[in-house]
């Protein structure tokens, strides 16, 4: 019989707001009776899309809670390529977070989450730069290997297939992508060796989920011919959980912090359009699933399955709601006798929660510690206690990976807590906790997973589990576990997450570029943390050989799990420019141990660890620099002014309140972080100070703010109007608009060589409309478009200088780009250089 791979994971309709992600969902008797009619939904819908935040969680909401279907987005992206609004992650680690916060707003709107291999590499202007950057065949082929494994009747994408150009690249290729991928899907010749694991699937129609953006104006919506329209009414009300569709879906949304996505919840009536692209036409469009049998007759023998089901959400007692658990275990079993395997698995997974639910059967695994090594021993405590009257029995648990069954034979009286104590040996093969597409190393646009069935998977494959073989009426019903680790928080009370497989000893560079002016050598800082108890051996930083490291390595003993060291190397450069990358590498009884330990954590998603290798950029960079005191105020979060303390700058990072005339005199440049007046509400109050700041004389640089929502118009002294003009090809070559200008002269003089390496984009959000104060300094431009000339304007403001800058430094900097270091230092510089008398100019 063939094996399906394919895991369904049931999600309840969360009406409060968790504090804590790993915490256990704990359903009331109206989400349990939820569950029961989806439990007798045999439909199924694929929502596709580029990023986090692309989905409309109020359609997913409507047809997961409304329409009971089983209904999943497909993020092609882990939305790698955007800014963080909440700390100073970008690229993978920001794609981590957004991971996180679109599984947290799944378990809001009922939806299921999937992804891609695709790399979110950043904007995009066009499909043909996207499909060529993200590997087109490789994301085809996942997207299809997802309607294989979820087997969608009815596909609704988000963006327009037919208007590339007109959107983010991104945008456009996953609806291109997806009318390919429908047909596709049922081509045996298409990606075969899929076949092997899943069969083929066609899905019965695809619609196009528009709305009067996509008409560029309500009014023109209003005026369209809607023939091909499909109206579906969503702002539904659901009395059982007191909330609106729409309430759901703004909780849902506002899951994702780090974009800022914050939503208020509506009520009332509310129209969702979809347009019919392919497939099977609707009718009467009255239902997408129109025509497609939802009902459990659509599997052999399935037939009496719904009969009971429908019994059971009739005889539901909202009071009672274990007088269901002898029926639904008799369904149960009916279920595993069915021969289709694709519904049998999903149904199964849904039943076997429902019976929990309903029994307030409550099993969880918590191990003594949250870190452990391979080979290590953990200690579990188990916890397994049936809140209703009905008989049931713990026969035994099997603890995973090691797959061993041991037997309890435990009756579990109603709401009597029985806590075994187990021990659980980990076999020393087993992997690290980490995100898998980040185990290996990808490319730009792609992420780099081999095993085939891991591929769209969307979290952490967390192989540490227990199953809890419970005996209910008779029938033996497993219920796998992850295990957790558990502690009291004096102010946030329970506190969860989950067991984490980590090396026996980690290793951080304190520092991620280590900029060298000179010939003079620096010390360098490595953190060195243990796994595990009693761990001693070498620590070495590998460099080329003409970078001097001294000592060559340094002897290190921690004793206990957890304990942390610091040592110093001393690394004295080469006398000519170089740029490499070294990392740092512990030996162990002969095992080197090169990974660093990144831990992210947020309240509002669940804990994470990333091992990235542990190294280091070292530049040579002849430099120069003239010493100025710098304010940083923070905007949307940066890691700039580590760069600038770097470049031998003194840097404060100053506070908005700590604003006052008196503060600002100590300093000579002001700098505003990335979306400092989009973020910063208290700037909104503090521009005079900071305009008589440049009037004395001084510098102030304020880098890159979106176009919404500015605390305030004023951001400049001067008219300035931002535009969502961007250049995105990061190496487009540019040209000097004003060649003899000192921020391209002094004190380091700018070449085209300094606009090469950049990462990712040159800048975004330039300026389009501005004063003919400024004088724009750069001009550049992605290919086929016209010339961008906002990227740098500099201001002469009483005797000081304004400078706006929509150039990436925030992403140039901390990668190390030699040319954004210059280019930064003759921004800050700029007062030094116009009154030096004399100063030699490039012609």
């Amino acid at each position: 019989m063939r094996k399906v791979y394919f895991k369904s994971f049931f999600i309840l309709i969360i009406a409060i707001q968790i504090a804590n992600a790993q915490k256990p969902q704990k359903p009331n008797a109206a989400e349990i009776y939820n569950q029961i009619q989806k439990l007798n939904f045999l439909g199924t819908v694929l929502y596709i899309a580029a990023h986090p935040d692309d989905e409309n969680t109020r359609l997913i909401s409507y047809l997961s809670n409304d329409v009971h279907a089983r209904t999943g987005y497909l993020s092609l992206t882990r939305g790698d390529g955007g800014q963080n609004l909440i700390g100073a992650q970008l690229r993978e680690l920001l794609g981590v977070i957004r991971t996180q916060e679109l599984l947290e707003a799944r378990k809001i709107d009922g939806g299921e989450q999937f992804f891609s291999r695709a790399n979110d590499f950043g904007y995009s202007k066009t499909a043909t730069e996207t499909l060529q950057i993200w590997d087109k065949d490789k994301v085809l082929s996942d997207l299809v290997w997802a309607i294989r494994k979820f087997q969608p009747d009815v596909i609704i994408n988000r963006f327009d297939h037919r208007t590339p150009g007109t959107t983010h690249g991104h945008h456009t290729s996953s609806a291109m992508l997806s009318v390919e991928g429908f047909d596709l899907a049922n081509n045996p010749t298409s990606y075969p060796e899929q076949l092997k694991l899943v069969p083929l699937w066609q899905p019965k129609r695809l619609f196009f989920n528009t709305s009067w953006w996509f008409y560029g104006s309500k009014e023109k919506f209003e005026a369209s011919n809607k023939t091909n329209l499909i109206a579906i009414q969503t702002g539904v009300y659901y009395p059982t959980i007191g909330k609106s569709n729409q309430e759901i879906a703004a909780l849902s949304r506002s899951r994702h912090q780090s974009q800022g996505f914050g939503n208020t919840g509506t009520r009332g009536e509310e129209t969702e359009y979809l347009e019919f692209l392919k497939g099977e036409p609707l009718k009467d469009k009255s239902s997408l699933f129109e025509g497609i049998d939802t009902s459990w007759n659509r599997v052999k023998g399935g037939k009496t399955i719904g009969e009971l089901l429908a019994q059971i959400a009739n005889q539901y007692d909202f009071k009672n709601p274990s007088a269901s658990i002898p029926t639904l275990a008799k369904a149960y079993t009916m279920i595993q006798a069915l021969e289709e395997e694709h519904w049998k698995t999903v149904k199964s997974e849904e039943i076997k929660n429902i019976i929990a639910t309903c029994a307030g059967l409550y099993l969880e695994a918590v191990a003594d510690t949250q870190e452990v090594t391979p080979g290590s021993l953990v200690k579990l405590k188990l916890e397994a206690i049936n809140r209703s009257p009905i008989a049931m029995q713990l026969v035994s648990v099997t603890t995973l990976p090691e797959q061993k069954n041991t037997l309890l034979n435990t009756d579990l009286e109603n709401n009597i807590l029985h806590n075994p104590k187990l021990d659980l040996q980990l076999p020393v093969t087993l992997n690290y906790t980490q995100p898998y597409w980040l185990k290996e190393k990808g490319t730009v646009g792609m992420y780099t997973v081999e095993e085939q069935k891991s591929i769209g998977v969307p979290d952490i494959i967390r192989e540490v589990k227990v199953i809890f073989n419970v005996k209910i009426n008779g029938i033996e019903i497993p219920f796998e576990r992850t295990v957790v680790y558990k502690y009291t928080d004096d102010v946030k009370g329970e506190m969860y997450n989950f067991l984490d497989i980590v090396p026996a000893v980690t290793t951080t560079i304190q520092d991620k570029v280590i900029l060298f002016t000179g010939s003079k050598s620096k010390y360098v800082g490595v953190n060195i943390k243990s796994g595990k108890n009693d761990i001693k051996g070498n620590l070495k930083l590998d460099l080329p050989q003409d970078w001097n490291v001294s000592p060559k390595s340094i002897s290190f003993q921690l004793d206990k799990k957890g304990m942390e060291q610091t040592v110093y190397f001393e690394v004295t450069p080469p006398n000519q420019s170089s740029e490499v990358v070294g990392k740092s590498i512990a030996t162990i009884d002969g095992v080197p141990y090169d990974k660093e330990q990144i831990t992210i954590n947020y309240d509002h998603i669940t804990k994470q660890q990333v091992l990235k290798t542990a190294d280091v950029k070292c530049i040579r960079l002849d430099l120069k620099t003239n010493g100025e005191k710098i304010a940083y105020i923070m905007g949307a979060g940066d890691e700039v002014p580590k760069s600038l303390t770097q470049m031998g700058y003194k840097v404060t990072l100053l506070k908005p309140e700590e604003i006052t005339p008196e503060k600002m005199e100590s300093f000579d440049v002001v700098m505003t972080g990335v979306r400092a007046y989009n973020t910063v509400q208290t700037l909104a109050n503090k521009q005079d100070i900071l305009f008589d700041f440049i009037k004395s004389g001084k510098t102030m640089i304020v880098q890159y703010n979106t176009t919404d929502d500015l605390v305030t118009s004023n951001i400049a002294p001067y008219p300035l109007k931002i535009s969502s003009d961007r250049v995105t090809e990061e190496n487009a070559e540019v040209q000097f608009l004003a060649p003899n200008h000192p921020a391209l002269n002094y004190p380091n003089t700018i070449t085209q060589n300094d606009f090469k390496g950049w990462k990712q984009e040159q800048g975004l959000y330039y300026p389009k409309e501005f004063d003919k104060a400024f004088t724009p300094i750069l001009s550049s431009s992605d290919k086929g478009e016209s010339a961008k000339e906002g990227a740098l304007l500099i201001a002469p403001y009483g005797k000081g200088n304004y400078i706006y800058t929509g150039l990436s430094f925030f992403r140039e900097l901390p990668e190390g780009v030699p040319g954004a270091y210059k280019l930064l230092s003759n921004m800050i510089s700029i007062k030094s250089a116009v009154t030096i008398p004399n100063q030699k100019i490039k012609q």
